[in-house]
């Protein structure tokens, strides 16, 4: 496994568009440490494929260079890097049965037979195929066959980097959870160097150690799923986390205190950097609203009630800028309703980024 080291990487997809300053890729400067779990985590067209690409060596940044622990590897190819990629369909050979798919790979790299049966055996087992195993890889489901590709990928034990890129888009729903706890524990007990793109928070969030949420081609914010959650550094972190997300509400500063609709809220702690121009906006989780009778919070207008089994979210609006609260199955929720914030969850975001507080 290597740690990967992105020095001030940019990619843009022609020299035109890199001299006008259009970059599918703004400037990544990150590591990936060693024996690490990461995923990348935006919307389509953010820039984590394009990310990437440039780590296996199928794409060459136009600026920066990318390192596999001391060695420069950015003009090397796939196969120089000697990374393992899956990718969001299945890239086997159907004349092969899954045994032979899986055994490929090693014999390429002149393993031992005993060590080649006994990796093999072992992952037609983790992905579920035992029935299977001697079928040609033509005849299967689409689902089958992305599994022999994530076997594929995760047979070989001589990787710097193991690379999935939306993996699970072809697999039945019901498998979905399986493979991501499969993965998961292949991690545990190798602690191969994995970086997994998706756009589904769920895989992101119970796969991945550190998330990299990407957002118009830049990393917004590296953490652990708590971290995501507690403090996102950007209003699209918390908008893009969580579900429903975090309700972000336009607000003005007074006195080292947020105004909102005409309600001053007190803030944990004191602002550091904000500067008087910028536009300032309070994020707060549904988690955190708590609904009240008119009179002893911020009046709120209750424009629906969805059960979703345990809990129901409320959708409201405070003068005009859309809210969400969870509240308990059963809670009374009343016709003259109001919110109250749980002060410890409060964030203050400036020009859409996380204020430091002391």
């Amino acid at each position: 496994m290597a740690r990967i080291r992105l020095d001030h990487i940019r990619h843009a997809y022609s020299r035109a568009l890199g001299d006008a300053g259009i970059y599918a890729l703004r400037e990544v400067d990150h590591a990936f440490e060693d024996g690490g779990a990461y995923a990348l985590l935006g919307p389509s067209g953010c820039g984590k494929t394009t990310l990437l690409n440039i780590i296996s060596g199928l794409l060459t940044p136009s600026e920066g260079h990318v390192h596999f622990d001391d060695r420069d590897v950015t003009e090397l190819t796939p196969e120089a890097r000697n990374i393992a990629q899956v990718f969001q369909f299945p890239v086997i050979y159907d004349t092969m049965t899954v045994r032979q798919n899986l055994a490929f790979p090693l014999k390429n790299r002149k393993v031992p037979a005993a060590e080649i049966k006994t990796r093999v055996e072992d992952m037609i087992r983790r992905i579920g195929l035992e029935a299977k195993a001697d079928r040609k890889a033509r005849g299967l489901t689409a689902d089958e066959k992305q599994k022999i590709s994530l076997g594929r990928g995760l047979v070989r034990s001589d990787v710097n980097a193991i690379l999935f890129d939306e993996p699970l888009t072809v697999i039945d729903p019901h498998m979905k959870w399986q493979l991501r706890s499969e993965l998961k524990q292949l991690h545990r007990e190798f602690q191969m160097t994995m970086v997994y793109v998706t756009h589904d928070q769920t895989e992101a969030l119970t796969f991945a150690d550190k998330v990299v949420v990407m957002y118009d081609g830049e990393v917004v914010q590296i953490g652990t799923p708590e971290e995501l959650f507690e403090r996102p550094k950007h209003t699209f972190v918390g908008y893009f986390i969580g579900s429903p997300g975090m309700n972000v509400l336009p607000c003005r500063m007074e006195g080292g205190e947020a105004v909102v609709s005409d309600t001053r809220i007190a803030l944990p702690g004191s602002p550091i950097g904000f500067h008087a121009g910028q536009t300032t906006e309070l994020g707060i989780r549904p988690e955190f609203v708590e609904i009240v009778r008119g009179g002893d919070g911020i009046p709120v207008k209750i424009e629906k009630v969805e059960d979703v089994g345990s809990e129901r979210i409320v959708r409201a609006t405070l003068s005009g800028t859309r809210l969400s609260a969870i509240v308990a199955e059963g809670a009374d929720i009343p016709a003259d309703a109001a919110v109250r914030f749980a002060p410890d969850a409060l964030n203050l975001y400036a020009d859409s980024w996380l204020v430091e507080r002391a």
